[in-house]
């Protein structure tokens, strides 16, 4: 192996897991052409997967195997590097919050960015362009709140703004509360309705 695929292996495995390597970040070793034949046989024999157009990461080894990095892990990664928003979909959002029983049969992110599906390994993680109020609260429990009534609907906002209200920190209800004038017409009210109550 020549010392062109041997530096882009060595820096891919230093990376936590997830981490991503692009083939611009190894211009000043090669050609264009010989950057991009080198990650593309690296990925054809496993030693890197091509998550994305222009975008590589480790597989992770452990005593069974090789597999792909964690989905959370790539997509947060994907993130820092390219500035964007990345966030939970709202039927995640909604089950790590109480409010369904229902696990999502395929893994979905909303992001500031374009729309696209990533490749690890077998399964396939969709990265879903979002209007900018479902990431306007980002992480935190209130965007969570916020992603978790866009997708249960107005028709049960108002009982799963009810459990919002017991359940979320007095802190996060607030900043939910706060946050009506950015949101939906139809979720504004249900906030609103349900903050007069309380």
């Amino acid at each position: 192996m020549n010392t062109l695929p041997k530096t882009i292996l060595r820096l891919a495995r230093s990376l936590p897991e997830g981490g991503i390597l692009s083939p611009k970040e190894f211009l000043h070793l090669g050609s264009r052409s010989a950057v991009d034949q080198a990650f593309s046989r690296l990925a054809k024999v496993g030693k890197l997967l091509r998550v994305a157009r222009g975008a590589y990461s480790a597989p992770v080894s452990s005593r069974f195997g090789s597999r792909a990095p964690a989905p959370e892990k790539i997509v947060k990664a994907l993130a820092a590097q390219s500035g964007e928003i990345v966030v939970p979909h709202g039927a995640s959002a909604a089950n790590a919050l109480g409010l369904t029983q229902q696990v999502p049969i395929r893994e979905v992110y909303l992001t500031s960015g374009r729309t696209r599906e990533l490749k690890l390994g077998r399964s396939e993680v969709l990265v879903k362009h979002a209007p900018r109020w479902m990431l306007a609260l980002g992480t935190r429990p209130a965007g969570a709140a916020v992603r978790a009534l866009a997708w249960i609907g107005p028709t049960h906002a108002d009982e799963s703004l009810a459990w919002l209200r017991r359940t979320l920190p007095r802190s996060e209800w607030r900043v939910l509360t706060l946050a009506r004038a950015t949101l939906p017409g139809w979720m504004a009210q249900a906030i609103g309705k349900e903050a007069a109550r309380g």
